[in-house]
């Protein structure tokens, strides 16, 4: 199976921070990767090299990437961009930007705001709604762009258990939907009860460097893990913060 990401030997340097160092990662179709470790590990930086918002040609970028000419990707963050209009409107104005009629970026808007349950605050301000709708909003705005990959950052890190559980009922809906082939999902998170529930594969970050890359059961197996890696063992046992 050809990956849809592979990276070889990529660094990332911002002035005297090593970001990410010497990286070599595989990334297959329909794969769950969550990327794990402490704050300041290189996850965010390793989703955004993925993205392309960190570019090739950039300076602070060494190494080798290859990206799959199939892969249709987008990109969730922490805290989602709401723009100034209505929910409705934050979702066609993209696909009209990349030159879809507005009649029909509408009508696909309203059919991701309907996959999403926020098809009854179309027309309701985009800034008035509640985090997790923010959050729901901006997956209805990827999903409107057909992606079949998904980046997300922290995506439920500020919301309540409710609002948590809404989004991560999405992340797992979008992974293994039964009309479509399955979206590739890459997510940073610092919640391992969500990794259980939504990985199928763990890396695992510490300074930059990539020290394990596992699937998901020999992850949380202490003896398969220590034997892999001790470092992310530690970090698992609560050693490394």
């Amino acid at each position: 199976m050809t990956a849809l990401f592979d990276l070889r030997q990529v660094s990332v340097r911002f002035g005297q921070v090593q970001a990410l160092q010497s990286v070599n990662l595989q990334v297959l179709p329909g794969h769950r990767l969550a990327l794990v470790g402490a704050n300041g590990s290189g996850k965010s930086t390793l989703l955004r090299v993925l993205n392309g918002l960190i570019a090739a040609s950039s300076k602070c970028l060494q190494g080798q990437m290859t990206v799959d000419p199939d892969v249709r990707q987008a990109m969730l963050f922490q805290r989602p961009y709401m723009l100034r209009m209505s929910a409705l409107s934050n979702v066609a104005l993209g696909l009209w930007l990349k030159g879809t009629p507005w009649a029909l970026a509408k009508t696909r808007a309203l059919d991701a705001l309907d996959r999403v349950g926020l098809l009854e605050q179309a027309v309701r301000p985009a800034k008035t709604l509640s985090m997790g709708q923010q959050q729901r909003l901006a997956f209805a705005r990827a999903l409107a762009q057909q992606p079949n990959v998904l980046l997300l950052d922290e995506p439920t890190s500020s919301m309540d258990p409710h609002a948590k559980r809404e989004v991560e009922a999405l992340m797992h809906d979008f992974a293994s939907s039964k009309n479509e082939k399955p979206m590739t999902l890459i997510f940073a998170s610092h919640n391992l009860g969500q990794v259980k529930r939504l990985a199928t594969h763990v890396a695992y970050l510490e300074h930059g460097r990539l020290l394990a890359h596992l699937p998901v059961e020999d992850f949380f197996d202490a003896e398969k893990l220590h034997s892999t890696s001790p470092e992310a063992d530690a970090f698992l046992k609560g050693e490394i913060i």
